[in-house]
């Protein structure tokens, strides 16, 4: 079998300009959390279905263990790592912490994610809490609080 087995991507991740040789079938999940060493984006189903991988391309939501990293060249990557650090959380994360949003914290980055590209693209606190959450598993805090979180988080945006 002959053909091209590893690619240049060249992507902005978290603001940076970055280009790695990469196999063309490694998952976006993978270099992330492997080539770039940004081990915020969690893997947990595989399948697109429990949104812990999420992470936003050109400010959309996306589930990186569905894509390619081959096909974020040319594009803008931001993880997690791109909101806050532990000595200075943004605003998103400190709403989640003040209001006990989180529990183990598997799923809180692609909820933290989905929220900021919801927020980007216009949406409503409704339609995030609505529509962004229903693809997001969290099998520990029964959402209450993540809610919360999200509302008083699009409050706190809104008042500027």
């Amino acid at each position: 079998m002959t053909g091209v087995t590893s690619y240049e991507v060249r992507v902005s991740v978290n603001g940076e300009e970055t280009v790695l040789a990469v196999d063309v079938r490694t998952l976006l999940t993978d270099f992330i959390r492997v080539n770039l060493g940004l081990t915020g984006t969690h893997v947990a189903c595989e399948h697109g279905v429990c949104g812990a991988c999420t992470v936003l391309v050109d400010d959309q939501p996306v589930r990186a263990c569905l894509m390619l990293a081959v096909q974020v060249d040319g594009c803008r990557l931001e993880t997690v790592e791109s909101l806050g650090t532990a000595d200075s959380l943004s605003l998103s994360q400190e709403s989640l912490r003040a209001r006990h949003g989180l529990q183990c914290g598997f799923c809180t980055p692609g909820i933290l994610m989905t929220v900021e590209g919801a927020l980007r693209s216009g949406s409503s606190a409704e339609d995030t809490l609505n529509d962004g959450l229903s693809g997001h598993l969290c099998r520990c805090t029964g959402y209450q609080n993540i809610r919360a979180a999200i509302e008083a988080y699009y409050a706190e945006v809104s008042r500027g």
